[in-house]
Formats: C-alpha cells, sequence, structure tokens
C-alpha cells in the first residue's frame, strides 16, 4: 500500500515536490495543506498559494487553516491518518503536537546544507554570504526552526551566473528528486537520521529595504547583493539629479578591476558595455537596470536617453 501523505507548502519552491509525490505511486497524498488566500496587485483580490494552484489542478484534497496549531485543524489531520508529513516552504512553524501526529513524523525540505542557513530565506543568504556552494537537506521536523536531525543531503555548485531565481528553480528540482528517493529509505528504517553539527548560521527573511547598495562595500560584496536579490526584493541605488532623488534598480553587473582613485558610487566611465561605478574596493559594471517607473533595459538602451558623466554619483540623497 501507498504511504498516506499529508503535504504542507505555499511558496512556488514547493510546489516541484507536491508534484513529484502526486505522480510517484509510492504515495497518496490525501490532503495538502497551505496558506490561506491573500490579497494581491492593485486591486487587492484575494489570490491562491502556488501550492494551491498546483493542488486544484491535481485535483487533491486540500487544506487551508488560519493557524496550523489551532485544535481543530490538528484533529482534522489526525482524523487523517497519515504515514509521514512532508513540509516544504509552508510558512508558519508546527508545533509538536502537529509534527507527532504521523507515524513516521514530519521531513521538511530545506533548500541549504544545514545547519548553515537555517531560516526564512537560505537561498539568497547564501549568495549573499559568498557561498561557493549550497544544496538541500531533508530534515526530519521537531519543534525549533530548523534544528531537526538530517535525513539526506545533496549538495550543488553556486555559479558565477546564479541569482535567487535560478538557484531557486534548481534547488526545488533537487529537493523534490531527493524527497522522493529519501522517503522510502527513511520509512523502512533505511536510513537513521543523524543530529546537525556545530556551527548554525540564520537566515533571516528579507526586506525590501535589504535590496539598497552600499557603495562604499567591495564590488564582490555588491555583486553579490544584486545576485542574491534577484528578482526580489531587487538591488537599488538611485540616480543623480532632479528634486528628489529617483530610484535606479540594477538587474545585472559584474566586477572590474578599477584604474585610478574614485569615491564609492561615482562613476567612472559610461560606455555601451556598462556604466562602469567605483566601489570601495574595485569597481562594478552595470550591465542592465530598471529606472523608476520604466522597464528594464540595457546599458546601452539606458544611456541612449540618459547623461551618465563620470563624477556622477549614484546613491541616496545625490
Amino acid at each position: 500500500m501507498p504511504l498516506r501523505v499529508i503535504f504542507f507548502g505555499t511558496a512556488e519552491l514547493a510546489c516541484a515536490s507536491l508534484k513529484a509525490l502526486a505522480s510517484d505511486s509510492q504515495f497518496e497524498v490525501v490532503a495538502t495543506v497551505t496558506q490561506p488566500d491573500k490579497p494581491r496587485g492593485r486591486d487587492l483580490r484575494l489570490q491562491p498559494s502556488a501550492v494551491k494552484a498546483v493542488a486544484m489542478e491535481l485535483q487533491l484534497p486540500l487544506l487551508q487553516p488560519k493557524r496550523a496549531r489551532d485544535e481543530s485543524f490538528i484533529q482534522e489531520i489526525r482524523d487523517l491518518k497519515p504515514d509521514l508529513m512532508v513540509v516544504a516552504a509552508y510558512g508558519q512553524i508546527l508545533p509538536q503536537v502537529l509534527l507527532d501526529v504521523p507515524r513516521f513524523g514530519c521531513l521538511n525540505v530545506h533548500t541549504s546544507i544545514l545547519p548553515r542557513h537555517r531560516g526564512a530565506a537560505p537561498i539568497q543568504w547564501s549568495i549573499l554570504s559568498g557561498d561557493t556552494e549550497t544544496g538541500v537537506t531533508i530534515m526530519k521536523m521537531d519543534a525549533g526552526l530548523d534544528t531537526g536531525p538530517i535525513v539526506s543531503m545533496e549538495e550543488t555548485v553556486i555559479r558565477i551566473e546564479d541569482n535567487s531565481q535560478t538557484l531557486h528553480d534548481r534547488l526545488a528540482e533537487m529537493g523534490a528528486q531527493l524527497l522522493v528517493k529519501t522517503i522510502p529509505l527513511y520509512a523502512t528504517g533505511g536510513i537513521s537520521p543523524q543530529p546537525q553539527p556545530e556551527g548554525a548560521t540564520y537566515a533571516r527573511k528579507i526586506s525590501k529595504e535589504d535590496g539598497l547598495i552600499d557603495w562604499r562595500q567591495p564590488a564582490q560584496t555588491i555583486w553579490n547583493r544584486i545576485r542574491a536579490f534577484t528578482p526580489w526584493p531587487g538591488a537599488f541605488t538611485y540616480l543623480p539629479g532632479g528634486d528628489k532623488p529617483r530610484l535606479l534598480k540594477i538587474w545585472e553587473a559584474i566586477p572590474v578591476d578599477a584604474t585610478g582613485v574614485a569615491k564609492p558610487g561615482s562613476v567612472v566611465e559610461s560606455v555601451k558595455t556598462g556604466i562602469i561605478v567605483a566601489t570601495g574596493e574595485g569597481a562594478l559594471q552595470i550591465k542592465t537596470l530598471q529606472p523608476e517607473a520604466r522597464k528594464r533595459m540595457s546599458a546601452q538602451e539606458f544611456l541612449a536617453g540618459h547623461v551618465m558623466k563620470p563624477g556622477d554619483f549614484l546613491g541616496q540623497g545625490s
């Protein structure tokens, strides 16, 4: 008989895992649990989560509790008699009383090599921290924040062309494949969960303000920030001139060698291949950008309608 699985997930990251479980005859997804619909867009219409959309497409039973620790919801889970629960990017910490319901407990798909980058935003923080590799950990959950024992793990290199979106997509697929390979071994005792090693780091939730570029930092650090915050919240600075600073979002840039001495944030050179800006160490060549209320464009397209001369400064208050 297939294992009775209840899946908890909300964000896009979780969709690959849900699809993998639902398409494998070893498992029966007896319920999908996701966050309630939330208002989005200018008209604030209620919109389903990415996981809800997948569950509806696959015609899976769906639950949307406001709080996962409500006793009525916990009883509903008990009544389903699951063998296992799986969590991926759900958005709430589950109480121990809920984790104890299935006979095999609860597994979590976490997108880092634990104990590095426990918490809400491991993908962004792995790039922001300058890590050269990351991966996926399947962990047996306890009531702590990503503190449970490790069941399985797979690593991947963080490529220089990676940003948070490309790394997210790769890790989502890796997590789904590792999950369906891990569960049968785990459920039959072929894998013994191991405690996490010491040395945990924490990946706090990202805010829009985190995207502000500090040009006093080294070019490599700023480059990591741009990659880490693409596509959201976006790394940004401000254009000089006008009555007030105008926001400039930077989509792509590369560190380059700087010649001479220039104040961080000052434009060194503006050419078709990019706008070179001095930093605290080295320089950054901006290749793709987006002025406030405009579309994304190349540096060449931007310079066709904007004058950026050496000595101009980027940054708030310019």
